[in-house]
């Protein structure tokens, strides 16, 4: 088809500042390595799991102390508000005073307080101790006799109150920024905002699917118990989905990861391939391919049958999934190509039976696994992301064949990122229809609104929050 670019970029590691080469010294323990990578980044909390990745794979930690140091990190940034607002009540000065560095040992220490209870209270007061001595002795006594205080209130913390001030309530009890609270109580009212406050800050279930080029689920499930993977169950929804829960050491470490058994991806990401339904010889394009986790899903599903254009607009990620495709001999089948979906109605001058528009978003149906996103992403963000959907779905519509589908998601709970974009693209396109769900997959109608929308929400349906609507070009 001539849609094959080939990349010549060089891929570089994520490099954080302070983070390449960190070597662990004698007198430095796991802890100490939390208490740098929270100072690394309290400047900049964006990218936090790259950032925690890159510390972890250049330290020589037992699997117990890795586990520690990801559930300290990701602890603190999920509780980030609850802790400080702990931390505030003890203290004699403005908050705003206090070092961030000793802010973070404080930030450590309560969270094992009050989320970790394999640690004796005393041994964690004087692991905080230890390391603000390195700042001073009235720092360090200036932490043990807050830490020591918090232990002997520890039961007694004030909150606002939640009948006169439901939104700071929400906010500091649940540690989440006011402007979403607020945005989520308009949208979706107080019950199920509090429900999906809560679901938002357990820890996730880590969620593969099969690569049923290589295997199947059965096979996959037997050979995981067999490398000792205690807790493997089966997806409720996607039928090459597993759960993996209680896993002690990363991932990648596991030989049928190695062997490229597998694919991690949430189950509500799943399920966007079987919703566009490729069929064999479909031409598809994916227009914000990333990593290429959907197309490669859609090759498994038509089973190497047909074409996919990969479209995105980093070439990096477009050399990871060329590294991929090699991999998995999928080189034929799907073609990386790097541009702007904003402007594929230039790009491609034939047009596609199946397009993908996995538009990027503000990834607010994903905090449950990047906590960060709650700190990061703001009001303004929705508004600019909104437009940038908008373009992308407008430019996709005019490259779709007559009696085409094309398939809109999102991994956000936002109205302005969903419905609203939704609504006035078909305002827009009297040529396009939506069609339900349920009309292509009967077996997902329980995901299926009653606008005939994918949605699925954490509190609701254990996986992440996803939104998806299914276009079909009628002229």
């Amino acid at each position: 088809m001539g849609f094959l670019v080939w990349i010549s970029v060089r891929i570089e590691t994520f490099k954080a500042d302070g983070a390449i080469g960190v070597i662990m010294s004698k007198d430095q323990n796991h802890r100490d390595l939390s208490l740098r990578i929270l100072n690394r980044l309290s400047n900049n909390p964006a990218f936090s799991n790259q950032i925690l990745k890159t510390y972890l794979d250049r330290c020589n930690l037992r699997d117990k102390d890795r586990a520690f140091v990801v559930n300290i990190i990701q602890g603190v940034i999920r509780w980030k508000l609850r802790l400080d607002w702990i931390i505030q009540q003890f203290l004699r000065f403005p908050f705003k005073k206090l070092d961030p560095d000793v802010l973070n040992i404080l930030r450590i220490a309560i969270y094992q307080l009050y989320f970790m209870d394999r640690v004796p209270d005393f041994a964690i007061v004087n692991e905080a101790v230890r390391q603000a001595k390195r700042r001073g002795r009235h720092i360090a006594s200036t932490v043990n006799g807050i830490l020591r205080n918090i232990c002997r209130n520890k039961n007694n913390i004030s909150f606002p109150d939640r009948k006169k001030e439901l939104v700071k309530f929400f906010s500091v009890y649940y540690s989440y920024p006011e402007w979403l609270v607020k945005k989520w109580l308009r949208e979706l009212g107080y019950e199920q905002t509090e429900k999906l406050l809560e679901a938002g800050n357990r820890t996730p279930y880590l969620t593969i699917r099969v690569n049923t080029l290589k295997t199947d689920r059965e096979k996959l499930i037997e050979l995981l118990v067999q490398e000792g993977v205690k807790e493997v169950y089966p997806t409720k929804y996607s039928p090459v989905g597993i759960i993996i829960k209680g896993l002690q050491r990363p991932v990648t470490q596991l030989r049928a990861y190695k062997k490229g058994l597998f694919f991690v991806q949430d189950e509500a990401s799943q399920l966007c391939a079987y919703i566009l339904n490729p069929m064999p010889n479909d031409t598809i394009l994916d227009v914000c391919a990333g990593l290429g986790t959907k197309s490669v899903h859609m090759a498994e599903l038509i089973k190497k049958n047909g074409k996919i254009i990969a479209l995105d607009i980093d070439p990096k990620r477009l050399l990871i999934l060329a590294q991929t495709l090699r991999r998995e001999g999928l080189e034929d089948f799907i073609y990386p190509v790097v541009g702007d979906g904003r402007k594929v109605f230039s790009i491609f001058k034939s047009h596609f039976d199946k397009i993908l528009v996995d538009a990027p978003c503000s990834g607010l149906g994903t905090i449950m696994r990047h906590p960060d996103i709650k700190w990061v992403k703001t009001e303004q963000d929705i508004k600019m992301l909104s437009m940038i959907q908008k373009m992308l779905l407008y430019a996709s519509a005019k490259i779709l064949k007559k009696g085409g589908i094309m398939l809109y998601t999102t991994c956000t709970i936002s109205k302005e990122e969903n419905e609203m974009i939704v609504e006035e693209f078909l305002e827009d396109h009297p040529e396009i229809r939506q069609l339900n769900i349920s009309s292509i997959c009967a077996w997902l109608k329980d995901l299926e609104d009653k606008c005939g929308f994918f949605r699925t929400y954490p509190h609701i349906h254990k996986m992440d929050g996803f939104f998806g609507a299914v276009f079909c070009r009628i002229i």
